[in-house]
């Protein structure tokens, strides 16, 4: 049985746009037979790094200095095989949410390695990830608006030598619903990302046109403008 945990970084938690896009890939995955464990990061007290020299590589590696709840969250990390960062497009991350991120450094063994032209690192080996997957939704209309999200995750994953699994990407989520109802075209998205946390743990990997049905755009720029 394969084990997941997810970080939801929007401040709005579950009545979010990026729970929403997030709950069905959750629940396909546990159709599928894995387990999962789900946080808000703004719910939780995670300070940022302020160390300034790497305690967790030089002095004792693998621990931070900080006590807070970011103590709690590495061993649930530590057992997951797969990582699940969701989050919406706050130019780019939301601040709760990159202060996790910046703290996942202690996960990391401080044993550097030159590949392909990069400067890389691995998880150290009591780390079970394996995969790390991207959930992110964004207000603007067009899909590039989450090129830096996407670009951010994909480099933790080549940072640390495990595999980025895929990105759910939502351009203009605020269309897949309609006096607070979901669309049907909103509720396609919604199926395809039920099929893509199944694909992802009975395959190992999430079909191509999956992502792209929830990618797609569900209503034109010029439309999209004008309602604006």
């Amino acid at each position: 049985m394969r084990t997941a945990y997810a970080i939801n970084g929007s401040p709005r938690l579950e009545r979010s746009n990026t729970a929403m896009l997030l709950a069905p890939f959750l629940k396909g995955m546990k159709q599928a037979g894995a387990t999962f464990e789900l946080c808000y990061s703004s719910q939780l007290q995670v300070k940022p790094c302020s160390c300034g020299k790497l305690y967790c590589w030089n002095d004792k590696p693998g621990e931070c200095c900080l006590h807070h709840d970011m103590e709690s969250l590495y061993p649930k990390l530590k057992q997951a095989e797969i990582l699940v960062l969701a989050t919406p497009v706050y130019i780019p991350l939301p601040g709760d949410f990159q202060n996790i991120i910046n703290r996942l450094v202690a996960l990391m063994d401080p044993v550097l390695e030159f590949r392909d032209g990069r400067t890389r690192i691995r998880f150290r080996g009591d780390v079970q990830i394996q995969q790390i997957v991207l959930v992110a939704t964004s207000g603007w209309w067009e899909l590039e608006n989450l090129d830096t999200v996407v670009r951010i995750v994909e480099e933790i994953a080549k940072d640390a030598s495990v595999e980025f699994a895929g990105a759910l990407l939502r351009p203009h989520f605020s269309v897949m619903k309609k006096k607070g109802e979901v669309t049907q075209d909103g509720g396609s998205v919604l199926t395809a990302a039920h099929q893509a946390g199944y694909e992802l743990v009975k395959e190992g990997w999430i079909a191509q046109e999956t992502l792209e049905t929830i990618r797609r755009p569900l209503i034109s720029l010029e439309d999209f403008m004008s309602s604006a």
